[in-house]
């Protein structure tokens, strides 16, 4: 398959996945996904736990960006077992980061931050790799290359907050000012192409009460964005033009979200400039020094090698640990907190 095929069949696949839930995902319908009975109240009905569509969206939007990580890093030679490891130490720390940073800037318990963890993941991702080369692969006569297996870390973020927008609006978070209070450039663009939210436990709802309001589609705007950096990231990653594509990706990805803060509505913490709009503008900076600095250090430059990539993805372990973060991000962000059910069960007597 060629790099041009591949980067067509993305697209189609995440544009008709991205157009299908910019239409159903507002509704009501689609924030729970299922109800678990826990206990049994005095008055018969049963206490339920929410399962919900985000902790789906999620898992699902996790498990693409790994598959796309295994993939690139398969294309340029390196060893399943080094992404393996790179993969559970960035994300043992930067999946209970989101929670945490989150707390810390919006003084909430029970909320999570996409923001706050990229931001943890931007310093720690060349450490981890730094020593998964120098404790695992040079013992065994092999020399990762640091700025491909960067640029393919990014290129995965990319995709999958882009994908993981799906989530935030089947919840109603990360929601858009209210249209008619935006400016007129603003509300003149986004007039007929906005979103709804229905469903007073959406989190737009009862945070906001913007439920059925017209608000300006921010998520939207940072799926496509975000997707469409992320196939323009693997084109320049398949043709071996790795600080461009890590560069381009941090670069639009990191300012997208300093601007689109302006056109959020829900909580941000205090002051002129959030806290996550700073922490992106570091975040970018930063990382682009690391970049350079990784340019310039001497380390071997592989070929992509696309057909080599894909037959990363039947690798068991590569399929076991792909299934296994996608069931274990599901448990942790699908447990609904904010939201409770009342299970009533009774005998339809006549299909008896």
């Amino acid at each position: 398959m060629t790099t041009g095929i591949f980067v067509t069949v993305l697209a189609v696949v995440f544009g008709a996945l991205l157009a299908w839930g910019f239409r159903t995902l507002p509704g009501e319908r689609w924030q729970i996904l299922a109800t678990i009975p826990l206990g049994k109240g005095v008055d018969g009905s049963w206490r339920g736990l929410n399962l919900t569509y985000y902790g789906l969206l999620s898992a699902i939007a996790y498990a693409v960006a790994l598959a796309l990580l295994f993939i690139l890093t398969g294309a340029v030679g390196v060893p399943v077992f080094a992404t393996l490891v790179v993969c559970l130490a960035t994300l043992s720390v930067c999946v209970p980061a989101a929670g945490l940073v989150a707390r810390v800037v919006e003084r909430k318990r029970h909320t999570l931050s996409v923001a706050g963890a990229f931001f943890v993941a931007v310093p720690l991702s060349p450490v981890v790799l730094w020593l998964t080369d120098y404790l695992l692969a040079r013992p065994m006569g092999y020399r990762l290359p640091l700025l491909a297996m960067l640029a393919a870390m990014a290129i995965a973020y990319a995709v999958g907050e882009g994908l993981g927008r799906l989530a935030c609006i089947s919840f109603g978070c990360c929601y858009g000012r209210c249209v008619a209070d935006a400016p007129p450039p603003v509300r003149r663009l986004f007039t007929r192409w906005h979103f709804r939210f229905s469903g007073a436990t959406k989190k737009i709802a009862y945070a906001s009460g913007l439920q059925d309001v017209a608000v300006v589609p921010v998520q939207a705007l940072t799926a496509v964005l975000y997707v469409a950096t992320a196939l323009v990231g693997v084109a320049l990653f398949l043709h071996a033009h790795y600080l461009a594509a890590y560069v381009l990706v941090l670069t639009v990805t990191q300012v997208w979200r300093v601007v689109s803060e302006t056109l959020r509505a829900d909580y941000r913490g205090g002051g002129r400039l959030s806290a996550y709009q700073i922490m992106s503008a570091l975040a970018a900076f930063v990382g682009i020094l690391i970049g350079l600095a990784l340019a310039g250090a001497p380390a071997p430059t592989p070929t992509p090698v696309l057909s080599a990539g894909l037959r990363v993805l039947w690798h068991p372990g590569v399929l076991l640990f792909v299934q296994a973060c996608w069931l274990a991000i599901f448990l942790h962000t699908g447990r609904s907190m904010v939201t409770e059910a009342s299970v009533l069960l009774r005998v339809r007597r006549e299909r008896v």
